[in-house]
């Protein structure tokens, strides 16, 4: 089974890479690539992303074919997916992070401001917090309410379809830590940096079969 992890120029690659070859099995081989042949052949696909949202937008409109791939494989096909932070993000149907720029519309909401109501509380949201809200998805086996993962963020994906939030973290407001639907997860959160949390969401992924 090839899993690829998409190089567009916006990512903890290597931090990825590892993670994930630490939980694949025998069978699994996880590549870090921007072949597009490789790409469009793989068995499930990964998205990182860290940065601006448009940025990273750009970036990945920059590799030719590359968008046009992954909404064959992934909307069209089906293969599982998995998008990370800024590449979780990009399935919103937009983002408002310096101006206002369009996503893929795999989950409809907007990526919006982190605007906690504490003062003391800062932006962006960075370092440990505990999940909350957890719902019962696959991916999520043996990741219950209260596990701690790492984030780095002041922008979140705030769904229109409340079903679609697979799993949220407390930061002065309910903010989005994980989306989905059918064949496609993304997480806010780190999970190569989210240590047991993180591993095991790694190893759920690799195993899905939506």
């Amino acid at each position: 089974m090839l899993t690829v992890i998409v190089d567009y120029g916006s990512g903890n690659l290597h931090s990825a890479a590892k993670a994930f070859e630490r939980m694949a099995g025998t069978n699994d081989s996880i590549r870090v690539t921007d072949d597009i042949a490789l790409i469009a052949k793989a068995d499930r696909i990964v998205l990182p992303g860290v940065g601006a949202y448009g940025d990273c937008r750009a970036g990945l409109m920059k590799v030719d074919g590359l968008y046009e791939t992954l909404q064959t494989a992934v909307i069209e096909q089906g293969r599982p997916f998995l998008g990370i932070c800024v590449g979780m993000q990009l399935m919103a149907t937009a983002g408002e992070e310096h101006g206002l720029h369009q996503g893929f519309g795999w989950i409809p909401g907007l990526v919006k401001a982190i605007k906690p109501a504490d003062p003391a509380l800062k932006v962006p949201h960075m370092g440990w917090n505990n999940l909350v809200n957890c719902a019962n998805h696959p991916v999520l086996d043996g990741i219950s309410a209260g596990a701690y993962c790492y984030f780095v963020h002041s922008f979140h994906l705030k769904t229109d379809l409340a079903a679609q939030c697979l799993a949220q973290v407390d930061y002065g407001e309910k903010l989005t830590a994980m989306v989905g639907r059918d064949n496609m997860v993304g997480v806010q959160f780190h999970p190569e940096k989210s240590q047991a949390a993180g591993l095991r969401l790694i190893a759920n992924f690799l195993s899905w079969t939506p």
